[in-house]
């Protein structure tokens, strides 16, 4: 079996649905199972470079605290072992980058890896995981060429820039989204989740 998770490495929301996937999949192990990951952007009109963590949440809700939308967002993390750490975030980045570096990860089999690495930079750290340094230094520490990283998210990215639109045309509206692909037919379910999209980092 193949499942295709859709997803955007600032989604709170998908990280801790990883984990919980991860916990059910040790409980009920599937044979032969491959995961792969595909992109969606929250924040498709992100300007390139990123936006300032205060400017962006107060237009996202009106003020530089975002409410009390993300009191759930971190009790559920902590119940998946997640420590969410927003108060040290300090810029909100265009994930097109990040989702690139994932797609080039999978050519060495390093896809989940790097997903799981891009989620604990940003939400644990505090990393700009729009910047190429950035990236650039996460794909070495998991072993990636570092010279060829660099060349990739440097290059023209052709097709790639419009895989996150990709998924909305395909009617998924929100990153936390699974496809099973079968030789029989593609099924697609989306776990429920507390509003995803507004509670986007």
């Amino acid at each position: 079996m193949i499942i295709d998770i859709v997803s955007d490495p600032i989604c709170p929301w998908c990280y801790i649905g990883k984990r919980r996937l991860e916990r059910a999949l040790a409980q009920a192990p599937i044979a032969d199972l491959q995961i792969g990951w595909r992109p969606f952007q929250l924040n498709p009109d992100m300007p390139l470079e990123g936006m300032d963590r205060q400017e962006y949440l107060r237009l996202k809700f009106g003020d530089r605290a975002g409410g009390n939308t993300y009191d759930a967002v971190k009790s559920a993390g902590l119940g998946e072992g997640i420590a969410f750490n927003f108060d040290g975030m300090k810029r909100t980045p265009n994930t097109l980058l990040a989702h690139r570096l994932i797609r080039f990860a999978a050519n060495e089999n390093r896809q989940d890896e790097m997903v799981e690495a891009l989620f604990r930079i940003y939400f644990i750290e505090n990393q700009d995981i729009g910047a190429v340094e950035t990236l650039v230094q996460l794909a070495a520490a998991l072993g990636m060429d570092t010279e060829r990283t660099r060349g990739y998210l440097a290059g023209d990215p052709g097709s790639a820039r419009h895989e996150p639109s990709r998924a909305i045309r395909q009617g998924i509206k929100a990153p936390a989204s699974l496809h099973r692909r079968s030789t029989i037919s593609d099924i697609r379910w989306t776990p429920p989740s507390p509003s995803c999209c507004r509670c986007s980092a």
